[in-house]
């Protein structure tokens, strides 16, 4: 199953709450619902961890509840930390329109006429060879 999230540890085979790492958690959402920054929050939690470390932390939907994990923050509480960092994100500029997607060039057919040996020297054949080509754009590309 991978590694076990923290705030939860096994016991029976089950993921069980470790209630002082899950005091934890919520005190990370409530210190950063309450304007401290990532680490501040992670600090004022009692977590050593890093402004990315904490934001991974804050989106792990485990601590929502699922089939396994029992729920260590309501729902609610996870949809107003993550609107909150997409505002954090916005303001400060981080957010970042999806590019459009680059068209691909035209369809290109390439024809040759019938090619005759005209020259010893094969430099002056492939370049005489080079210049029978012709190409044109196809519009659409079905053929």
């Amino acid at each position: 199953m991978g590694h076990t999230p923290y705030g939860y540890r096994i016991e029976n085979g089950k993921a069980v709450v470790n209630e002082e790492q899950a005091a934890q958690i919520r005190t990370l959402y409530e210190g950063y619902l309450g304007g401290l920054a990532l680490m501040e929050a992670a600090k004022a939690a009692g977590l050593k961890l890093y402004h990315g470390s904490a934001k991974r932390m804050m989106q792990n939907r485990h601590y929502l509840g699922d089939a396994y994990y029992p729920a260590i923050i309501k729902q609610d509480i996870f949809d107003a930390a993550l609107a909150e960092q997409q505002k954090r994100a916005k303001s400060l500029g981080r957010v970042f329109e999806p590019k459009e997607a680059e068209t691909a060039p035209p369809a290109m057919q390439f024809t040759i006429g019938r090619v005759t040996q005209k020259y010893e020297d094969p430099f002056r054949q492939a370049e005489y060879a080079y210049s029978l080509i012709e190409s044109e754009v196809r519009e659409n590309d079905t053929e």
